[in-house]
């Protein structure tokens, strides 16, 4: 299986590049940049030097030129959102699968994503694009589309230990509020004031309150899993780590549960999931243990004082997060074993 990525210089597209030229069942054979079209991709990427990489180069980043292409069975875009869209409209109509990590195609609803990200440059592609988190979202879409939008670092660290509980009954569907710590690199490569060394190490940051963008993914896929209007408080943070996501969930206990129905409620989603590790009550998660990784480790404890659940989480946003991620939804669309090249 020949596999391409658009946008590969970033930070996801690098750890991208990384997994699928480990990956045993595919071959990496496109990689652009416009940036660096023309340069060996080991130049770009040093930790590349001497690997299977061999005399692979960047190529420009053309949509008519890619979607021409004839050797490339599976793309995967790493662009930043609004690029995507555009790559998406050549590709998807040639009938090669590709999978987003923007968030172009994370938001069903048109008026939402508008909301929150401006126009959008591909809106006829919503109806044929699927929000896929491989661990929640019905196998059935495997079948159904040839456009798979990969979800944000913040949702997943939020998704896949609230969804279950909220499903099964044993959390509230109010006063939902999320504290989340990420590293830098989750902002991408920007030669930004804010994001220099010397502003971030020894300190740590609020940002996008009330009106983050990763919100709108986080709201409408709960609300799409239960069956109702889902409204949370999110509050991002920036911390001074290169890498990773700590979440804190913070929502009442339904009447009558306890902390061992919260982890059955858990066992029940994830049993025999290779991704996602259940800690026992009070053990937290920690960034420094995923980091590198496509796992998520998650935890939770009952506060009898409150009656509130304090749910934790931690994943390494490039990885989990992003394209790690990419990775395992590939390998669920095409039938490999999930874990391929990914452990």
């Amino acid at each position: 299986m020949n596999v391409g990525v658009v946008g590969a210089s970033g930070y996801s597209g690098e750890v991208l590049v990384k997994l699928l030229l480990g990956h045993p069942q595919v071959k990496l054979t496109a990689v652009t940049s416009r940036q660096h079209a023309g340069k060996p991709v080991a130049a770009v990427i040093p930790a590349l030097r001497g690997t299977v990489v061999g005399q692979l180069k960047f190529s420009d980043s053309d949509p008519a030129a890619l979607a021409a292409r004839k050797d490339i069975d599976f793309w995967f875009l790493a662009l930043p959102h609004g690029a995507a869209a555009d790559f998406a409209r050549a590709l998807v109509p040639t009938g090669r699968k590709v999978i987003d990590l923007s968030a172009d195609f994370r938001v069903a609803d048109l008026a939402t994503y508008e909301k929150y990200y401006g126009s959008h440059h591909a809106p006829e592609l919503l109806p044929q694009a699927r929000f896929v988190l491989p661990e929640l979202t019905d196998p059935k879409w495997k079948t159904e589309i040839k456009l798979a939008a990969a979800p944000g670092c913040y949702p997943t660290s939020s998704l896949v230990p609230l969804v279950p509980l909220l499903k099964s009954g044993v959390v509230a569907h109010e006063h939902i509020v999320m504290n989340s710590f990420s590293g830098v690199s989750g902002a991408g490569k920007k030669a930004e004031e804010q994001f220099l060394f010397v502003e971030r190490a020894e300190s740590a940051k609020a940002y996008g309150l009330v009106k983050h963008r990763h919100l709108a993914e986080i709201e409408e896929q709960l609300s799409l899993a239960t069956g109702t209007k889902i409204l949370v408080q999110f509050n991002p943070h920036l911390a001074p780590m290169r890498r990773g996501i700590a979440t804190t969930i913070t929502v009442p206990a339904a009447k009558g549960a306890t902390i061992d129905s919260l982890y059955a409620a858990w066992h029940t989603a994830y049993a025999g999931r290779p991704f996602v590790s259940r800690l026992p009550a009070g053990e937290t998660p920690d960034t420094a243990h995923v980091a590198g990784t496509n796992r998520m480790d998650i935890s939770a404890v009952h506060d009898a004082r409150t009656g509130n659940f304090v749910i934790t989480s931690a994943l390494d946003n490039l990885v989990k997060g992003a394209s790690g991620q990419a990775v395992q939804i590939m390998n669920q669309w095409l039938g490999f074993p999930e874990t391929a090249g990914l452990t």
